[in-house]
């Protein structure tokens, strides 16, 4: 056995993780002593418990965050000194990069090499990045004339304030990296990762401690989002909130966002299109489509859950796909042999086995899977549907399960009707050879992001965000951080 796979082992068997929550550069319980058992959604055991937070605890960490925010601790640094702690930071998630590995499997179900070799790095590489940007945030100057005098005129891009980041349990270490923005612009911030999945938050709090971040410029809460997250929402003194989750709570969180008129940007459902043109290269649209929709078990915002294929290839392709699915290795994230892990919890296990009934119920066949698998953790089978209509509940509503619905087309003029066909517009795919025919999709799809002859890929330089139901404002490259500064006109008499 390597040393790699001893320390997996010995970690799985015996973990160690924060289980306290970070309020002005201390670890804390929450007031009331409540707790929230985290569990390994593998096995159903329990991992740890960390703090129920409530409305008390928030406004402790909101109160410690405007306490850092107002006297300057952390916009009063030089911006190459912020620069520089968010690079040492990047540097030691990099070097501590299996064990965030390790916790974020445990936590979540996600293979292993999922984790260490995508989730995590991709979590540097966003601190990198935004450090970056620190000592680029420029105005702008001008000279003015008006009423027979002259003016020098400049602006100022300033920190917006105190930001809220909850996030969600599908991906928590890179979610949780909506932190690299805010503190690149100055802003200080509480975050607040989901209630199933706080484990890889809490360890990047040490990290953040250990990299040089000062006391009270990030606050991290752990509690459920009707007490915690609600707390957070609607807190007068948060100037910002940034939210990843499920369209159904951005809801929520625009109406609580009132009270102060918070900035609020949104990166919320999907309900994604992947077209296959009968001109396509089938040996690369097959495993594409099929990892739009099932890599990390179809729990991902983006996932391509609605396949179009054009009549002449959609036998093959289904086939195909299916054939894909019925091979993928189940199993707890910690074996190296696993390719797809369990939904994070009971409760998604029974909605997405529960949407799978009802796709079957309104009459669409299972081509493969269709239900749990085993009756330990919380394993669904890969499913492909065929036979569906685009009023069904499978079409319409996201599952953020690995469940596909597929229907062909004839025409390419029908594209853009059915890949439009949703409340959501996140992102979409189309597998061709025909570059006009795939730029014309392009044009015509309303969705923020659009891939050709690929699937999932992200780069934190190129903006992410929704059309419609999926969201509002973008994150990732200069669009992500604009969110968090303030523009300032400034006019001088010459």
């Amino acid at each position: 056995m390597s040393q790699a796979s001893a320390q997996t082992t010995a970690i799985a068997k015996s973990p160690s993780f924060q289980t306290q929550m970070l309020i002005d550069g201390q670890w804390v319980d929450a007031r009331s002593g409540a707790t929230i058992a985290v569990l390994n959604p593998a096995d159903g055991s329990q991992l740890t418990t960390v703090p129920a937070a409530t409305a008390v605890d928030v406004d402790a960490a909101v109160s410690a965050a405007r306490r850092a925010f107002d006297d300057g601790r952390w916009s009063g640094l030089p911006t190459r000194e912020r620069a520089r702690i968010l690079n040492r930071l990047a540097d030691l998630i990099d070097a501590n990069a299996e064990e965030l590995g390790w916790i974020e499997t445990l936590d979540n179900g996600m293979p292993l090499a999922q984790a260490v070799g995508g989730h995590v790095p991709g979590a540097a590489a966003t601190f990198r990045y935004y450090a970056s940007w620190c000592d680029k945030l420029d105005g702008k100057t001008t000279n003015l004339s008006g009423n027979g005098a002259e003016y020098h005129a400049f602006t100022l891009l300033e920190p917006v304030g105190v930001v809220a980041i909850i996030t969600p349990w599908n991906a928590p270490i890179i979610t949780a990296a909506k932190l690299a923005p805010a503190l690149a612009a100055g802003c200080t911030c509480v975050l607040k990762p989901a209630e199933d999945t706080p484990l890889t938050a809490l360890r990047l709090g040490e990290l953040l401690i250990e990299a040089g971040v000062p006391d009270g410029v990030v606050n991290i809460v752990t509690g459920y989002g009707a007490d915690a997250g609600a707390a957070l929402a609607s807190h007068h003194q948060v100037d910002k909130i940034a939210f990843t989750g499920s369209t159904a709570t951005g809801r929520s969180i625009i109406n609580s966002a009132a009270g102060n008129f918070k900035k609020v940007s949104l990166e919320l459902g999907g309900k994604s299109p992947v077209v296959v043109m009968d001109d396509a290269d089938l040996d690369r649209a097959i495993p594409g489509a099929a990892n739009a929709v099932f890599a990390n078990a179809g729990q991902i915002c983006s996932a391509g859950t609605r396949l179009y294929v054009q009549r002449k290839v959609f036998d093959r392709v289904v086939a195909g796909i299916a054939e894909i699915a019925g091979n993928i290795r189940l199993g707890n994230g910690m074996d190296a042999a696993t390719e797809m892990g369990p939904v994070v919890s009971q409760r998604q296990l029974e909605r997405v086995t529960g949407m799978i009934d009802a796709g079957v119920a309104e009459g669409a066949e299972v081509v493969v899977g269709g239900g749990r698998h085993g009756d330990t953790g919380y394993f669904v089978k890969p499913t492909v549907f065929v036979n569906t209509r685009p009023e069904m509940k499978i079409v319409r509503e996201e599952i953020f399960g690995p469940v596909l619905v597929a229907a062909p087309f004839d025409d390419p003029s029908e594209i853009p009707l059915l890949a439009n066909d949703s409340d959501y517009g996140l992102a979409a795919a189309i597998f061709t050879t025909n570059l006009s025919t795939g730029h014309r999709f392009a044009q015509q799809v309303r969705a923020g992001t659009v891939w050709m002859n690929t699937y999932h890929f992200v780069d934190v330089s190129m903006p992410w965000g929704g059309y419609k139901q999926s969201g509002w404002g973008r994150e990732n490259g200069f669009d992500g951080l604009a969110p968090y500064l303030q523009t300032k006109s400034v006019v001088v008499a010459i």
